[in-house]
């Protein structure tokens, strides 16, 4: 252990006094972990000229900030349970929405429980754990966390028909839905709320001598797109015609095709009778969406803002992130629901008062969500947390690294440039019954894993047996390789090129050993 790390232990555990034998326990750092839904790195701290977003501006100056962090899965669920239980979702076996892990894998102890059982006060504000089964319709409470976690009562209507249609006065459910505040249901929106519940934790926990583990889960910029209509003037949709792309890429397999049933079946979309499953959004209405997503991306950026105002900055470590990316018109998709980069990279921002800002404080590592577990049990200072390696099933254990070293700017060359993640099919073209979107456990026949290294995303979609959860490797419904030196959006997928033929094979033969 390096002195940095030696002092920053010490400093959060116990200060001896130098006269008599009085021990001053020092109390351990508070955390905020702040879990934006569906958010890509739309920052422009991060290089998104696009994006007004000056509070999580002022975070990424004054902590550091990771470019190359993925989620394990596109999807919010099985995301959400891989990175706060800090296990794959080939571990916790959730790869939809109704399984709930702790019957269906094994009793892992979650990232808020390791710091409960640690002396640690945690709640929950918001949607942290996604709602539902997969929670076990407690956001997994009492085990993870000390109170019952806050819902805000209008989530109650995040999908239910309260936008106005313009034309025809009626309630609709839109995917583009700017609203008066003041009109909605209760007159507030769901991230006011949970704004507001946080500000009220912090305010009663600041002069606590119990450290607290809060996290705030933020709805948006999830869809639909219900925001103060205020927003919308911060972004114009003229901004955003650079950002257009119609084709999928060259050579790709029909399996990995992202229909975005989600966003097909939103009143206003289905009007436009966009042919499936490839059909285009009409330019205008591309647009649109543009502009709403970012618009989004300002409204919470600005209630963070209200957020972090009463943050003790002295005592408090602060993490955001997202679940995963989302798709923004890249390769002729929208939504999320694939392997690309653009639905799982997400950004990841860490703030730590013990670590002294460096001057450059940009880590272009590639990491996974994976890794935030362990992160934030060293930075805390707790006892670390055991890597699982071979034993997955271990009831206390992470199968993510540590990202400590390289905030603390340490050379960790050891530590390989990967990170992987997976998104399970029906069949091998895009359907709707079944949702090839959101196949549920038993509908899934293909599994596509995805390998990102620094230079290249290598995926390979192979057959899998929902009931087995075992992979079949003879059997390759298709691969995808793109190069990151020639073509950072993944517009070209290279896998039939001879010159490229052993890159191919070298890459595939270490997905295969990662899930064999």
């Amino acid at each position: 252990m390096d002195s940095v790390k030696i002092c920053i232990v010490l400093f959060l555990t116990l200060t001896s006094i130098a006269r008599g034998t009085t021990v001053q326990i020092v109390k351990r750092p508070n955390v905020l972990l702040l879990v934006l839904d569906d958010f890509r790195p739309a920052i422009k701290a991060f290089g998104d000229t696009k994006a007004i977003t000056p509070n999580i501006d002022r975070l990424v100056k004054n902590g550091y900030y990771f470019t190359n962090a993925f989620a394990q899965q596109s999807i919010c669920a099985p995301s959400r349970n891989s990175f706060l239980t800090g296990r794959r979702p080939d571990t916790t076996k959730l790869y939809d929405f109704y399984s709930y892990w702790r019957e269906a894998a094994g009793n892992f102890t979650t990232l808020p429980q390791y710091f409960k059982h640690n002396g640690y006060r945690t709640q929950s504000i918001g949607k942290i754990f996604h709602p539902g089964i997969s929670s076990n319709f407690t956001d997994d409470y009492p085990l993870s966390w000390s109170n019952p976690p806050y819902h805000p009562s209008t989530a109650d209507y995040m999908n239910k028909a309260t936008c106005i249609d313009k034309i025809t006065g009626k309630m609709t459910n839109n995917l583009l839905c700017p609203v008066v505040v003041q009109l909605q249901p209760e007159g507030t929106l769901p991230d006011i709320q949970s704004t507001a519940a946080a500000k009220d934790f912090l305010k009663s926990h600041r002069n606590s001598s119990e450290p607290f583990f809060l996290a705030v889960g933020y709805y948006k910029p999830h869809i639909p797109f219900k925001i103060p209509a205020e927003y919308l003037e911060f972004h114009k949709t003229t901004d955003f015609k650079t950002l257009d792309l119609n084709y999928p890429p060259h050579g790709l397999p029909a399996v990995a095709w992202n229909s975005y049933l989600d966003i097909r079946i939103r009143d206003d979309m289905m009007s436009l009778n966009i042919s499936y499953p490839f059909g285009p959004i009409p330019d205008a209405v591309k647009l649109k969406i543009r502009q709403h997503y970012y618009a989004a991306v300002s409204y919470i950026d600005d209630l963070i803002g209200q957020l972090l105002k009463d943050v003790n900055y002295e005592d408090t470590i602060i993490v955001l992130t997202s679940d995963h990316g989302w798709s923004l018109g890249e390769h002729a998709e929208w939504s999320k629901f694939s392997n690309y980069d653009v639905a799982l990279k997400v950004p990841l921002i860490v703030y730590s008062p013990q670590v002294k800002p460096r001057s450059e404080n940009k880590i272009d590592k590639v990491v996974e969500l994976l890794d935030l577990f362990p992160t934030l049990v060293d930075l805390a200072g707790l006892p670390p947390i055991a890597t699982c390696g071979s034993k997955v099933n271990a009831e206390t254990c992470v199968e993510g690294k540590s990202l400590q070293p390289f905030i603390l700017g340490e050379t960790c060359d050891s530590q390989p440039d990967e990170a992987f993640s997976q998104y399970p099919r029906p069949g091998t073209f895009p359907s709707v019954h079944p949702d090839s979107d959101k196949p549920k456990l038993y509908q899934i026949k293909i599994m596509g894993y995805s390998l990102r290294t620094k230079q290249f995303r290598y995926t390979a979609w192979i057959g899998f047996d929902p009931n087995t959860f075992t992979r079949d490797w003879t059997k390759i419904y298709g691969e995808e390789l793109y190069d990151h030196t020639i073509d950072l959006q993944e517009n070209m997928n290279l896998v039939d090129r001879p010159q490229l033929a052993q890159i191919t094979k070298w890459l595939r033969l270490r997905l295969q050993e990662k899930f064999v």
